[in-house]
């Protein structure tokens, strides 16, 4: 597997605010990557660094493989980082042979990528017309002109209506589905967790998470327990392989499962100890309460 983006030690300070503190991933080919944080973690700081719109305080980041120059690296990358802005007076397709003399790229795509994004009916229909999804549709129409290797995406549901941002999130499966890599900004969870397969989680510049969606996702859960021999239970459990983290609060014991155990196993191994428990109760971290926990008293 190729490698598209590769970004070392990557910081970005403007004055006394650290944007970017230290951020390391790689992009590989063929993949939907997220990069995840609330407002203002430096995720388009991020975007606009390895775009080369924002200058980097030090670190450094690689197109596809440090082969080529950047400027030679970013024609093959399509992007969208700002609100679309095309001219109101001319149409979807005016404004689309436009793109491509600015580009340098032949005009022969463009009813293709129209299509793609389900405006091929309104071509010759003013920009002006358009609403607020339509206008960003139109957008990733013109990213794709170039037949990009990698589509760049910073917050491309933002704004939209239900309608708009499932009409969005579908052309990004579809581009994906033909191969093309994608990057996309966002602080919503339930857009990376529905488009992406991998995702960088950020907060305050800080990466806190990078890895596939799935792995994230596949958290074995964890145990509250309570029992007359707090310690007793508490040192057994930490002595049991299946166990990470054993955390004893208010008279309950929640022990975090590192692999696979039920509920009527543990009861077993714990009885044949001597370790009788009143309550034992098996409960999953949804991915959103991961993401809460991950972003949540870091650096606060």
């Amino acid at each position: 597997m190729s490698t598209i983006l590769s970004v070392n030690h990557l910081t970005k300070k403007f004055g006394y605010l650290t944007a970017v503190k230290d951020l390391s991933f790689t992009i590989e080919k063929g993949n939907v990557y997220g990069i995840l944080g609330p407002n203002g973690s430096g995720k388009s700081t991020t975007l606009g660094i390895v775009l080369n719109v924002v200058n980097k305080t030090s670190g450094e980041f690689a197109w596809f493989g440090g082969d080529t120059s950047t400027h030679e690296a970013l024609k093959k990358v399509g992007a969208i980082i700002e609100r679309p802005n095309f001219y109101p007076y001319m149409t979807a397709l005016q404004n689309l042979k436009l793109v491509c003399k600015i580009k340098d790229v032949s005009e022969d795509k463009i009813e293709e990528k129209l299509d793609l994004v389900g405006l091929l009916d309104r071509k010759n229909s003013k920009f002006k017309t358009f609403s607020l999804g339509m206008k960003q549709r139109l957008a990733i129409a013109s990213a794709l002109l170039n037949d990009p290797e990698i589509l760049i995406l910073d917050e491309p549901t933002n704004g939209l209506d239900p309608q708009g941002i499932h009409q969005i999130r579908e052309i990004i499966k579809t581009i994906a589905a033909k191969g093309t890599t994608i990057l996309l900004a966002s602080h919503l969870l339930d857009e990376v967790e529905k488009v992406c397969t991998h995702v960088v989680i950020l907060r305050k510049g800080e990466k806190l998470y990078s890895g596939r969606v799935d792995s994230l996702q596949a958290s074995f859960g964890f145990f509250e327990l309570k029992s007359d021999d707090l310690e007793k239970l508490s040192s057994y459990l930490r002595t049991n392989e299946h166990f990470g983290s054993i955390k004893q609060e208010n008279g309950l014991v929640t022990a975090i499962l590192t692999s696979e155990l039920d509920a009527q196993t543990l009861n077993k191994l714990l009885f044949d100890k001597g370790i009788i428990v009143s309550h034992l109760v098996k409960r999953k971290e949804s991915l959103e309460e991961q993401f809460l926990a991950l972003t949540k008293n870091v650096n606060a």
